[in-house]
């Protein structure tokens, strides 16, 4: 094996054990207790392996986000012939199905960092590259800022369709699959009126692609006050 692959597949299985790791323990003793070097023993590697790959706790949560990006972004694509909310949701689906292994650690993660708040918004950034990558991998492009409007809007669908996963002990997952369904069709109507708002502000500030749009709004004719004179 070329040493470079070999060293690649060393990299992802002490990333995954670091991640699997962190997780058990996560479900045993909640994500508050869990320290780097319990992280280190429960994987059986070095501390200096963690320190390598994880140096931080916000770290591991972000390799978690990664793997399961692609775990989503190598499975089957979705039925190009069906509508994009349709293929949001199974994108979406699959990346829960993901997850399921490790649901008591993701249960504890949720519930520690709701009472962190300033560990959940750093990780903000990282969620909405993430949700990305699924609106990519549904087909729907995820460029520009009509890309980034859909990406954070999509970031609390997810999260508000985790929280019902987490609380679904269903076998059919129908719950989830309902508050999925549910949160897409309202992202779906904020999106548009989000969207009517920005061109209407991007209308009224002129493109620096075209200087002589600012010229021409200074030209325009203004209507003469009235005056307060009598």
């Amino acid at each position: 094996m070329d040493k470079a692959l070999e060293g690649n597949a060393v990299a992802k299985d002490e990333l995954d054990r670091i991640v699997d790791a962190a997780l058990a323990l996560a479900a045993r003793r909640g994500w508050k207790a869990v320290a780097l070097r319990d992280v280190a023993a429960e994987a059986g590697l070095a501390l200096s392996a963690v320190h390598r790959r994880t140096p931080s706790l916000e770290a591991i949560l972000k390799a978690l986000i990664a793997r399961v990006d692609h775990t989503v972004l190598a499975g089957p694509k979705p039925d190009p012939a069906a509508g994009a909310r349709d293929r949001l949701f199974d994108v979406l689906m699959r990346r829960l199905d993901a997850l399921a292994p490790h649901k008591a650690g993701v249960r504890a993660i949720v519930h520690d960092l709701a009472a962190d708040p300033l560990a959940a918004l750093r990780l903000g950034p990282r969620m909405a590259g993430s949700m990305a990558w699924m609106l990519e991998a549904a087909g729907i492009d995820g460029g520009g800022w009509r890309g980034r409007l859909r990406a954070n809007g999509l970031v609390v669908v997810y999260l508000a369709t985790l929280r019902v996963w987490l609380g679904d002990e269903g076998v059919d997952g129908a719950k989830t699959m309902a508050a999925l369904d549910r949160a897409l069709r309202q992202g779906e109507r904020g999106f548009r009126i989000c969207e009517e708002v920005a061109k209407k502000i991007c209308a009224r500030v002129p493109s620096r692609a075209d200087p002589e749009a600012g010229k021409r709004a200074r030209a325009r004719p203004r209507k003469p006050r009235k005056s307060n004179k009598k």
